[in-house]
């Protein structure tokens, strides 16, 4: 039976005309929108329906970002390569991509009636404001940039596929013990098996996420504020070109919310605050898929074994179309289903499957505008339950005094323990392959604790109160498992007491810059490298290690010469080889006993671990990090914004925070400085940071670090920059009454 063949090109498109809309024009919808841009640019829209809300936010996403916004719809559609000449093989990696990002866009093709009414209408809305950006400002984008977007495109955006992870992990466990392959070892990295499919091949090439990649967020109860009023703080960090986009949007009546909408979509992912409550995300890492395999028939070519029968592989095969010089090519791409989820690799008689929840899901746009609308907590709960949402610890409060977590997650109730990323669970009939996921009401969360207070960095759900810890026991194995990292711990420090907050304080805990691993173990470094004697450099370095404050302070001298020292350190207690991080070490990548003189444990979850382990290791350690400051950056005896920057739209300035690990709470990480050797500049780390407090109205602060736009010549590129390093915020204008006071430009979309 020949296999069914998929394009969806510009051709296709013609199928869209099948959109839903409210039969208005560009002209309609630019009258029924009004942006106006307070202090540092942020955008106001405010529109009389949800399609022109969509349409506003659309174009002013153009007006900042532009390029940035049109490529993700092209990578959507599946068109990359049809617009974009390459050398051979990053050829037949975008055609991969491409191909898989065409099956997505069916499914959102698909789906796009299911969605309720005004989540089409913000999709069609945000696709035509695109259009309006590029039809009045052609000369920003090449010819072959054409405005007619669609609210497809955007949807395809939100499209849930295949973890690329599990499947990587899995492969790289298959190589070391196919005895056909050679050895190979993680620096090698992944390397693809005859017999892999597309799937395979894509995750070979998806990059592991900074470890610094996360968020903080903590509520406080009306018992624990000043005002007796909530407070919610949202703290992401991610990489600087991640595209956090501050702006307000209201259709009266119906919503008026002011948060982050992501560059690339209006409801890719969010969060912020309406009059009535708020809520944050932070990164979790559940179990969301698991890896089966099947016995191929073996008399039927192209069917497995299952139920005691044989089921067919269903081909898909997909054309895309390939830019090739000044003439053009044609590919396809074959994919392999079966009905309990894709094929990814077949050998030894064998076929893999992976099933992920998250696969083909397609409401999350919807749920995170029924949260966006929320009311109170009930509505709130309600529009989670919709469990869209594959990932992340959820924060939340509200202005009536709640404050609640969840642990969110699409996680399979097994009928099996789990394989991880490691193994197959090999199975022969149906009920077997897990069915449904865990229902939302039964994952981890909190309401209004003891204590007055929930935080969370990315750590799991256990200890996200201590005077109400969450027992790992009362729920499955394959659960995140107890473990509390540094991070974790300076939040607790600063809020697991009895002290009352302003707003106001709530900011100046945000930037708190110390760092809480040398609380923990300078004491130890500093007895151990004076028993050695120390003499001349080292004896001077030794001094600073005494006089440092503990902190990432840009002006601080000690930070640099003892984070090259903690790395020593780890480098000696680990012999240099590549060591998993546990719950004992925090995560550091050695043994925790080989580290610290008193290991984490679950007893004393917020002040272990402590002490050193090794005076010999230290002080050696110490010796080597003199030495390895001076070849790196030219000296030891430097402030940390002497070496440390942040360099962006031209500025390049001292700047506090570092990584996470060390017990940071303001994170940034660095990358070698690209014009002086001898410095760091900032890859990632704090990007849209906002605390809110929730009375009759909602009164905040925010800043943006590298600011609105990325255009160059945009008066609003990194221009909070300078707000961010001296640890300031600016006020939010929310209300009709702050927004009129601080308007500083005034437009309808394609009329300004």
């Amino acid at each position: 039976m020949k296999s069914p063949s998929y394009y969806l090109g510009l051709a296709g498109l013609l199928l869209l005309i099948q959109l839903p809309s409210l039969g208005l024009t560009a002209q309609d919808l630019a009258d029924q929108v009004v942006i106006r841009r307070t202090a540092y640019g942020v955008p106001h829209i405010k529109a009389e329906n949800m399609q022109a809300a969509g349409f506003g936010l659309g174009y002013v996403q153009l007006e900042d970002y532009g390029r940035g916004v049109v490529d993700g719809m092209v990578r959507a559609r599946g068109e990359w390569s049809q617009f974009h000449d390459m050398n051979a093989q990053e050829r037949a990696q975008s055609l991969d991509r491409d191909a898989s990002n065409k099956l997505r866009y069916s499914r959102a093709v698909e789906t796009f009636s299911l969605l309720r009414k005004e989540t089409q209408d913000v999709l069609i809305g945000f696709a035509a404001g695109m259009n309006r950006y590029i039809e009045r400002h052609k000369s920003e984008f090449p010819e072959w940039i054409k405005p007619n977007f669609t609210g497809y495109d955007v949807h395809a955006q939100s499209i849930g596929g295949v973890t690329g992870g599990s499947v990587q992990g899995f492969m790289r466990t298959l190589q070391r013990q196919n005895a056909n392959s050679r050895t190979l070892t993680e620096e090698v990295g992944m390397q693809v098996l005859e017999g892999s499919t597309v799937w395979a091949r894509l995750a070979e090439k998806e990059e592991a996420p900074h470890p610094d990649e996360g968020s903080n967020a903590f509520a406080l109860a009306p018992s624990r504020t000043t005002s007796g009023r909530a407070i919610l703080l949202r703290n992401p960090h991610l990489a600087w070109n991640a595209g956090y986009y501050e702006a307000q949007l209201e259709v009266p009546g119906i919503l008026n919310f002011y948060g982050d909408f992501r560059i690339g979509g209006p409801l890719i992912t969010i969060g912020g605050y309406n009059e009535r409550l708020g809520f944050s995300t932070t990164n979790n890492d559940p179990d969301s898929d698991e890896i089966y395999s099947f016995q191929v028939s073996p008399t039927l070519p192209d069917h497995f074994l299952i139920d005691g029968t044989s089921l067919p592989i269903e081909k898909k095969r997909v054309s895309v179309k390939f830019k090739n010089g000044e003439g053009s090519g044609e590919e396809t791409r074959e994919f392999l289903f079966t009905p309990f989820g894709p094929v990814f690799h077949r050998e030894n008689g064998k076929i893999y499957v992976i099933r992920d929840a998250g696969n083909g899901e397609y409401r999350l746009g919807e749920q995170f505008l029924m949260m966006m609308k929320a009311r109170n907590l009930a509505e709130y709960k309600e529009a989670m339950r919709i469990q869209a949402k594959t990932s992340s610890n959820f924060t939340y409060a509200d202005a009536d005094g709640n404050i609640y977590y969840v642990w969110n997650a699409m996680t399979p109730d097994l009928p099996h323990p789990s394989g991880g990323d490691t193994s197959a669970i090999a199975v022969t009939r149906s009920d077997q392959v897990w069915r449904n996921i865990i229902p939302f009401d039964k994952l981890p969360q909190l309401l209004n604790p003891k204590g007055g207070y929930l935080h969370n960095e990315n750590d799991p759900f256990h200890y996200t109160n201590l005077n109400e810890v969450i027992d790992a026991s009362k729920f499955p194995p394959h659960f995140s498992q107890p473990i509390l990292r540094l991070r974790s711990q300076h939040a607790l420090d600063m809020i697991a007491n009895k002290k009352k907050f302003s707003l106001e304080d709530v900011v100046k805990l945000k930037y708190s810059q110390r760092m809480l691993l040398a609380e923990r173990v300078k004491a130890d470094l500093i007895a151990a490298v004076k028993k050695s004697s120390p003499t001349g450099e080292i004896a001077d370095a030794l001094k600073q290690m005494e006089d440092w404050d503990n902190t990432v302070n840009r002006e601080s001298k000690g930070g640099v010469l003892f984070e090259i020292w903690w790395e020593h350190y780890v480098e000696l207690s680990n012999g240099g080889k590549r060591v998993p991080g546990t719950a004992a070490s925090v995560g550091f990548p050695a043994p925790g006993n080989a580290l610290f003189a008193e290991v984490w444990t679950p007893a004393y979850p917020a002040t272990t671990p402590k002490g050193l382990a090794s005076e010999s290791r230290a002080v050696e350690a110490f010796i080597k990090a003199v030495e390895t400051a001076k070849k790196r950056y030219g000296s030891w005896d430097l402030a940390w914004g002497d070496v440390n920057r942040a360099r962006i739209a031209g500025k390049d300035i001292p700047i506090s925070g570092a990584t996470g690990e060390l017990g940071t709470f303001s994170v940034l990480w660095f990358i070698p400085h690209k014009t002086d050797k001898m410095k760091r500049e900032t890859r990632g780390g704090d990007g849209w940071v906002i605390a809110v407090e929730f009375g009759k109205t909602p009164r905040a602060y925010s800043v943006l670090t590298y600011g609105e736009s990325n255009k160059d010549g945009s008066p609003y590129f990194a221009d909070q920059l300078e707000l961010y390093a001296n640890k300031q915020m600016k006020k939010v204008a929310f209300t009709e009454e702050d927004i009129k006071k601080g308007v500083i430009k005034e437009y309808r979309p394609g009329q300004e």
